[in-house]
């Protein structure tokens, strides 16, 4: 049976976790929209940024007075606020348009109270992360598992700072998943449980 009830899928995840790939193959399969770095572009179009502002801020948390530009009023909002903002209203519009699936940029966050998102955080252990790191990221064995604590800290700091939850905290999310179990796996449940959530077929 085909849905026609929109309905959008979160994901938050751990650097090396396979988050990026998982909401992938999890939009291929329901065969609805799928926003990561896709979202930078859109976002840029919207908000007239240029590219290379929108992907130099990209989940990243600015200092208080980083980037804050003078106006007659003082200053305005810094860059990294107005990179959020436009990522925000993008989301926004997206999730009014159709199903999709979401990666990180606090998509749980901008669309909390909506009824039909399902919020999901992908995880898996270090020694996982750093054998995915390696192989499909082409980073050194040497430097994987500080690679790994930099950005988790970089998408931590990002996501605190822009919402009011914290983040990887389980009882912010629907379904935390360990995605150490496959990629597959991971997917079918993910489905199984969106399923039972929103009360749909898919």
């Amino acid at each position: 049976m085909e849905n026609t009830k929109k309905f959008v899928i979160t994901i938050g995840r751990e650097y090396g976790s396979g988050g990026r790939f998982i909401g992938k193959q999890l939009a291929k399969k329901l065969n609805i929209g799928f926003y990561d770095n896709e979202l930078l572009a859109i976002a840029s179009n919207a908000s007239g940024l240029s590219p290379a502002v929108i992907e130099n801020y990209d989940e990243k948390k600015d200092g208080f007075f980083t980037g804050m530009i003078p106006s007659s009023f003082g200053f305005d909002m810094s860059l990294g606020q107005k990179v959020f903002l436009a990522q925000f209203d993008t989301i926004k519009k997206i999730a009014q348009n159709e199903s999709c699936v979401i990666v990180g940029r606090c998509a749980d966050y901008v669309l909390r109270g909506n009824k039909d998102v399902v919020n999901i955080f992908i995880c898996a252990p270090m020694k996982y992360k750093m054998e995915h790191v390696v192989k499909y990221y082409g980073i050194e064995k040497d430097k994987a598992h500080d690679t790994i604590i930099k950005i988790d800290k970089k998408r931590k700091n990002y996501y605190n700072f822009y919402s009011d939850c914290e983040w990887g905290k389980a009882y912010n999310y629907d379904l935390c998943i360990n995605s150490e179990i496959g990629v597959d796996e991971t997917v079918d449940t993910i489905i199984s449980f969106v399923k039972a959530k929103l009360k749909i077929e898919v």
